[in-house]
């Protein structure tokens, strides 16, 4: 990774060529070959509940998540998750929608999006933000995310906030975190 300061409140952190593209994946309609997704092993805490089936599959091959250095309530001093900003892609690359917040929605070209309540996360691994369940809330007009109930946040690479530097003396910097991930989009059967 390479940092860079800019205008002395922002870091941002760029990842390199392979870790971009170690995480993409597909934005597509399953409703035949589901062998399509690589739906790798996941963990418990992010299952969907029964009765709902895959929808779609959206990549992030170049998202950012941006953390704000800033005093919490037990008066430390600690990196602060202040939103993430990236296009969601089909699998050829064509962008089909956008996720961006707070708070967290996820929004396609033909103008339907959903906001999202986090139900869980789980570990998914040291430099990556977590594995994530979402309930979905239909906020737009009707279109591809009118139906989703619920998204998962998969394959990632990234984004986690610095585990140093967050002080009394950077209070306000932000931190800008390169990511990849896919979301699947689940509806009811």
């Amino acid at each position: 990774m390479m940092s860079a300061n800019f205008s002395g409140k922002t870091l941002v952190t760029a990842m390199v060529g392979a870790a971009l593209l170690s995480g993409c994946g597909t934005l597509t309609s399953i409703n035949g070959d589901k062998s399509q997704t690589n739906m790798m092993e996941l963990p418990k805490e992010i299952e969907v509940p029964t009765g709902h089936e895959r929808a779609m599959v959206g990549s992030v091959v170049n998202g950012t998540v941006t953390w704000l250095c800033a005093q919490n309530e037990s008066g430390d001093y600690a990196w602060k998750f202040a939103g993430p900003s990236a296009n969601l892609v089909d699998d050829s690359g064509n962008q089909i929608g956008s996720y961006y917040g707070p708070p967290a929605t996820w929004e396609a070209l033909d103008g339907s999006k959903v906001t999202g309540k986090q139900l869980a996360t789980a570990p998914a691994g040291a430099g990556n933000i977590p594995f994530q369940l979402v309930k979905a809330t239909s906020v737009g007009p009707d279109g591809m995310m009118s139906d989703i109930a619920y998204i998962q946040r998969i394959n990632l690479v990234g984004g986690a906030a610095p585990a140093t530097g967050c002080t009394k003396m950077s209070e306000g910097r932000r931190f800008v975190s390169g990511y990849t991930a896919d979301y699947v989009f689940w509806t009811a059967e």
